[in-house]
């Protein structure tokens, strides 16, 4: 089943009170009710709004709960801590403690799930989720560089490939550990993925 277009947004501004009040309202019914459950309708009684309302902002349940996701995410921030093993290991850290989260876990696998079948769905998550993180590694790379720990690149598609590799290493690797092995991804295994990974960017 393949998602609809986008939904309209003329009409009255958006309000942000809103718009937060129904990305945590539907991170609480995924984590009650689970995905099959999770209704438009229930999620715009418990934000306290019109089930309009939620039409006129997001197209579906599954841009709905892409949002919902994605601004958990949102919440990461890259330390500035002078080593590019110690911005890595406190990333990586906070994305772990992000996915242990319930309303994470039921969120990410149950869209990850339904774009296996929806192209648009899985255009919306790379677009929400993954190229709004990829600012991470953009900003580790280039404080690396100046600090002299990594070399340059000046070829800017060598540039951008090698940003994509980082953040699926990245990424691929603790979504596995953390939801697929259903292990901790606790301080020793981060610093041994960092050292790994170090290793491979040398």
């Amino acid at each position: 089943m393949q998602s609809r277009s986008p939904a309209s947004r003329t009409g009255r501004p958006r309000s942000a009170a809103a718009d937060a009040a129904i990305l945590a309202a539907t991170r609480a019914a995924l984590v009650e009710l689970g995905w099959s459950k999770l209704t438009l309708g229930d999620v715009a009684t418990r934000a306290g709004v019109a089930k309009t309302t939620l039409y006129r902002r997001w197209a579906g349940k599954n841009e709905l709960v892409v949002d919902a996701v994605a601004e958990l995410f949102d919440e990461l921030e890259l330390p500035d801590s002078g080593s590019l093993a110690s911005d890595i290991e406190g990333v990586v850290l906070q994305f772990a403690t992000i996915l242990a989260r319930p309303e994470a876990k039921s969120g990410l696998m149950a869209v990850v799930s339904e774009a296996t079948r929806d192209d648009a769905l899985r255009e919306r998550i790379r677009a929400s989720v993954v190229e709004r993180q990829k600012r991470l590694v953009l900003e580790g790379r280039s404080r690396a560089q100046a600090r002299g720990e990594l070399p340059p690149e000046p070829d800017p598609e060598s540039a951008a490939r090698t940003a994509d590799l980082i953040f699926d290493m990245v990424a691929g690797a603790v979504v596995h550990r953390t939801l697929v092995s259903a292990e901790p991804a606790d301080e020793e295994w981060v610093r041994g993925f960092t050292r790994v990974l170090l290793q491979g960017l040398a």
